[in-house]
């Protein structure tokens, strides 16, 4: 049953006085009645039940007979309240307008200030991740991600998510930190996903080039920017110009951490100063292949103890990740094939350390280059002992 106290006060709230309120709800409940009978159910002082009903009647609620004893009567609700309800409407509707027109003048007012409000929200550490899944999960064309240790850590957290969108092929792009390379973390990454390293130095998560999750590593707490047509801009150009120049993590996915961390190692050396190097040893040395080594030697990284065949799979992991190549060693021949897809000259460094990896170790060798602006590079290697 309605509790009638519940109905009195809500139609208090609809602008009728306690008495109009209690008379109306019990009319409603007896039907008609006279009005002592009203006085009695209402538990309004006969005094005030009349000038009582006067004001519902006023108001379109009651129908007072001309009869004696006074006979009452309570509009039907639809009928009683619909003109209550349309005069609600027109005043939300006239304050949704003057909100709408505020805003605009604030708008306006700060663009004519040279400057322009936008929003974002705020998520404490334990939303974090609950809105991560929800964003990844939502997602309906792209997904770029910048992440540290930290957040790379939260991104495996995401496992089920990221699998669903990989299912519908979104473009999932990874970018994570060195140490992270084949890490826990990074084998919590679904397959089909790529993964690329770089000097990350944030947590940044790029969704469907609209929406942004930054998320502080120092105390775990994010935002959310919904409007992009300014950070956003800028966050998608700074992955693209990293995502272009970082290295290639997929060759290494079987790899131990160790392993994987030394080939990364050395791309990120040769890549950074070896062309520089090479060159300087080609005009002062008579032997640049084993100079290569030297600048290896210098950033610590040793293939002195690795045996032919360890420093062959290293090299063709290293052609795989930096030009679609890879190394081939017929030992029955004892010709080694290193092949590039692109040309100019981008398997040179590489030739050049396993050059040096083969003299070091007592072997002769002759090199043959040979260039197809059409089909990349291929460099052949007879080997023999001295």
């Amino acid at each position: 049953m309605v509790n009638e106290h519940v109905l009195t006060v809500s139609l208090e709230e609809f602008g009728l006085s306690k008495y109009e309120a209690q008379a109306y709800v019990a009319l409603i409940a007896k039907g008609t009645i006279s009005a002592s009978e009203l006085a009695y159910y209402s538990e309004i002082p006969r005094t005030k039940i009349y000038p009582t009903l006067l004001k519902l009647e006023g108001k379109r609620l009651v129908i007072i007979s001309k009869s004696k004893p006074i006979m009452c009567t309570a509009i039907a609700p639809e009928d009683a309240f619909d003109g209550i309800i349309h005069e609600q409407i027109n005043k939300v509707n006239a304050m949704n307008t003057l909100i709408s027109n505020l805003k605009r003048a604030s708008e306006e007012s700060r663009k004519s200030r040279g400057s322009e409000e936008k929003r974002y929200f705020h998520l404490s550490a334990n939303n974090v991740l609950p809105r991560l899944q929800t964003m990844i999960e939502g997602s309906k064309s792209s997904i770029k991600i910048m992440a540290d240790q930290w957040g790379f850590g939260l991104l495996a957290e995401c496992k089920e998510q990221l699998l669903s969108v990989s299912r519908r092929n979104l473009d999932v792009k990874i970018l994570v930190t060195p140490s992270q390379i084949c890490s826990e973390s990074y084998r919590a990454i679904p397959d089909g996903i790529e993964i690329r390293a770089s000097d990350v130095s944030q947590n940044c998560f790029i969704f469907d080039e609209t929406e942004l999750l930054m998320i502080n590593n120092d105390n775990g707490k994010g935002a959310i920017f919904s409007s992009t047509e300014i950070l956003g801009i800028n966050q998608e150009k700074i992955f693209t110009n990293i995502w272009k120049n970082a290295i290639k993590t997929k060759a290494l996915a079987d790899m131990t951490k160790t392993e994987a961390q030394e080939i990364y190692k050395i791309i990120k050396t040769v890549n950074d100063s070896g062309l520089t190097y090479l060159l300087n040893s080609t005009m002062i040395s008579n032997k640049p292949e084993v100079d290569m080594f030297k600048l290896l030697e210098k950033n610590g990284i040793s293939l002195k103890t690795k045996t032919l065949d360890d420093v062959i799979e290293i090299i063709d992991a290293v052609m795989e990740i930096t030009c679609s190549g890879h190394v081939n060693f017929e030992a029955n021949t004892k010709n080694i094939t290193v092949e590039s897809k692109l040309n100019s000259g981008h398997s040179l460094p590489w030739v050049s350390i396993l050059d040096g990896c083969l003299q070091k170790q007592g072997y002769k060798t002759r090199t043959v280059y040979q260039n197809n602006s059409n089909k990349g590079e291929k460099v052949h290697i007879k080997i023999s002992r001295n």
